[in-house]
């Protein structure tokens, strides 16, 4: 197996594992507990290793999703150095921000330690540490995504230029992250909500694409032509 069909191979993998531990930490562990209530800290007092396991998952997503543009980095380098460092240092920039909200989701899970063992005059301080803390990863998670949408971007216009993929494979993503990045732009305005059906519509596109691409970089890897057409160039 040649250098570049290995990248190919390794980006295609880690786009799944990216993309299955961030549904598992989000959609099967956290979701269930840190929804909106006055018992937030209570819930996740009494499912802490859920929590947890959650905040892990994700740990695990946004390392991984960082790692994406880096296995690629060196084939995209041939076609547009700079692109290609950008989509670098904006997944670099995603992965710091995810990372703040797996953390404060983390320590959640010690703020409600506390509220088990603490009286009534420390519950309404912990109670809004707890909201604080929800805030912060809400935020986190909303500025990670609004360093994604552009490093995708970046690297979908190499692409697109380079034909190291199909263009319908590669347009498809330039659209689709053009659209998750307004549905995130329309939550930050509050002019939509949140994991509402609007943003979740907004945000298909790139799910589906992106497993697509994954499965393509498995199973066909970069284009032939193309590798070797920059190799004769130069």
């Amino acid at each position: 197996m040649s250098k570049d069909r290995r990248t190919a191979v390794v980006a295609g993998v880690l786009f799944i594992v990216a993309t299955t531990a961030s549904l598992l930490g989000r959609l099967v562990f956290l979701d269930p507990i840190l929804k909106e209530g006055t018992d937030l800290l209570a819930k996740v007092a009494a499912n802490q290793n859920q929590v947890a396991a959650g905040a892990i998952f994700g740990l695990v997503a946004f390392f991984t999703s960082a790692s994406i543009a880096i296995a690629l980095y060196p084939v995209l380098r041939r076609y547009s150095e700079g692109l290609a460092l950008g989509a670098v240092g904006l997944r670099i920039i995603e992965g710091v921000l995810y990372s703040i909200g797996a953390i404060a989701v983390l320590s959640m899970v010690t703020v409600a330690r506390e509220l088990v063992g603490a009286g009534a005059p420390s519950s309404a301080y912990l109670q809004a540490s707890g909201s604080l803390l929800m805030a912060v990863r809400s935020w986190a998670g909303m500025a990670g995504t609004l360093a994604f949408y552009p490093a995708g971007l970046l690297y979908y216009i190499v692409f697109y230029r380079s034909r190291l993929i199909p263009r319908w494979l590669s347009g498809w993503g330039i659209v689709a992250v053009m659209m998750g990045f307004a549905a995130s732009i329309l939550v930050v305005f509050q002019a939509i909500s949140p994991m509402s059906p609007p943003q979740i519509v907004l945000n298909l596109p790139i799910f589906l694409q992106e497993m697509v691409l994954a499965v393509w970089l498995i199973a066909k890897g970069f284009n032939p032509s193309a590798i070797a057409s920059l190799g004769s160039s130069e």
